[in-house]
């Protein structure tokens, strides 16, 4: 089973984030489920959302205390939250930021991890870029198939559509395309520089 912890703020589409995964996923034939934990917080509070895939029945509901995937849908979070709390030592971890990992202070996080694990993306910017909006969800959802290969590309591109209707849906996918193709860069690089 793989499980997934989604951290960001209120209005920033934590819980569609996670829906849209599982929906991905189910489209693919695993099961999955999504789930949010938030009390009645307001627009920009911390907001966790959970996920979890695989390929047989999933019977456990209880929070995702032991992620191998971890999101950071929102970079301001990481000196106030313990966002890798409990990630597994060859886990995931996707940061929406046009930072580097050492300008984040994460050089070293990184640096125990399997080479490529660890990735920021400019999610907000891209987000910008094809819908006009700032909202990463649908960018990471992207950026996480290239990362992870959980799912692939064709199927976030159906759930964003099928999510979001006509022109929305098609922006979207868009910037979720370019998230993908951002990523796979950031591994071929990470590919080449190992056999140098």
């Amino acid at each position: 089973m793989v499980e997934i912890r989604i951290h960001g703020r209120g209005g920033q589409g934590v819980v569609t984030a996670s829906d849209l995964i599982a929906y991905a996923a189910f489209a693919e034939g695993s099961y999955a489920q999504a789930f949010p934990s938030f009390g009645s917080e307001r627009t920009g509070a911390p907001v966790v959302s959970y996920c979890r895939i695989r390929d047989t029945k999933i019977r456990t509901r209880e929070p995702v205390m032991y992620p191998d995937v971890v999101i950071v849908q929102d970079q301001t979070l990481l000196p106030i939250v313990d966002v890798f709390g409990g990630l597994t030592d060859d886990g995931y971890a996707l940061i929406n930021s046009k930072k580097t990992l050492e300008e984040l202070g994460l050089g070293e996080f990184a640096a125990q991890r399997p080479r490529g694990h660890v990735v920021t993306v400019p999610a907000s910017d891209i987000a910008r870029e094809y819908t006009g909006r700032t909202v990463p969800n649908a960018v990471l959802l992207g950026a996480l198939a290239a990362l992870t290969e959980l799912y692939t590309l064709e199927s976030v591109s159906t759930v964003i559509k099928q999510r979001f209707q006509g022109e929305v849906g098609q922006k979207n996918a868009d910037a979720a395309r370019a998230a993908y193709d951002y990523v796979m860069q950031k591994k071929e690089e990470a590919r080449d520089a190992a056999t140098n």
